[in-house]
């Protein structure tokens, strides 16, 4: 544009030289105009670059809602992870808190019964029945007699041990053929296997035969019942849980399975522990509870 403006003007000189002077600034004018334009466009691109720039440093800089976690990695909200709470033991005198703390908190929970116990009172069988009518918490088999907490004699005969879990099966009138062996931390689920002693592995062998899955854990939390005192802080497990599911080292990766006991949520210290470690849990955006039904293959 700027070179066909000053071409008229060279022609006008030629043809009109007493106006040369004035075509040379309208000239000018022009050119003037064309460059303010042209330095207007500049400025306002580099202040869209610059409000592109800032949008996505504040884009990068937002946080979670509400998570007190500030050490949430990108890598954390990939996919979500999966916390498994699993109570052992029950029924026993702390089971009805649990009931009452699932319901609250709206988390699914597991509970590892053992048929003895259920058989002890009516308050206990009434423990057991209120776990079977939430739909929150999950049963499963830990055995009818806890081999009598002598558990090499128990292992050493699998077939006894087999039937011993058949028999908590019946009488607990379990859904779900998912087992934890007592005093031992064994998997085998699907394809895969691990033993932690030798003395329950062919026990485990013939559960996985006859169609069960046999759980194990990959942290555990030790409350005193009688005093409320824990062996881990809150954070302390809560940072143990985050780093199992970061580095990838529980038994399934994106997986984390958590033993605790029913017994130990008899006191009002116990309860606050168990609902504080779930409410900094359910922080994390990507954390989900879920049941041992679910855990995968």
């Amino acid at each position: 544009m700027s070179l066909g403006i000053v071409g008229l003007g060279l022609q006008s000189c030629n043809q009109n030289s007493g106006k040369k002077e004035e075509k040379k600034v309208s000239v000018d004018s022009v050119q003037h105009k064309i460059d303010s334009l042209v330095v207007m466009q500049d400025s306002i691109t580099k202040v869209d670059s610059l409000r592109k720039d800032s949008i996505t440093k504040m884009e990068a800089n937002v946080s979670y809602s509400g998570a007190k976690d500030t050490t949430v990695l990108l890598t954390d909200s990939v996919s979500p992870r999966y916390i498994y709470l699993t109570f052992d033991d029950g029924p026993l005198n702390g089971s009805q808190y649990l009931d009452s703390i699932a319901t609250a908190k709206g988390i699914k929970i597991n509970a590892f019964l053992i048929g003895a116990h259920d058989k002890m009172s009516k308050k206990m069988h009434s423990y057991t029945e209120r776990y079977k009518n939430n739909p929150l918490v999950d049963c499963y088999n830990h055995s009818y007699w806890h081999a009598h907490d002598k558990y090499t004699t128990f292992y050493s005969n699998p077939q006894t041990a087999f039937e011993d879990f058949e028999l908590a099966e019946q009488s607990l009138g379990l859904q779900h053929k998912i087992i934890r062996l007592p005093g031992r931390n064994i998997w085998y689920v699907g394809d895969r296997k691990k033993v932690d002693l030798k003395s329950g592995a062919s026990t485990a062998e013939l559960l996985h035969q006859n169609g069960y899955k046999v759980m194990g854990w990959d942290c555990e939390w030790k409350i005193n019942g009688v005093t409320g005192k824990p062996d881990l802080s809150v954070n302390q497990l809560y940072t143990q849980i985050k780093n199992l599911l970061r580095k990838g080292t529980s038994y399934t990766k994106n997986n984390v399975v958590l033993l605790t006991h029913d017994n130990m949520y008899q006191t009002k210290k116990g309860q606050k522990l168990l609902s504080d470690l779930i409410d900094s849990l359910k922080q994390h955006p990507n954390y989900r509870f879920e049941f041992m039904r679910n855990y995968p293959q």
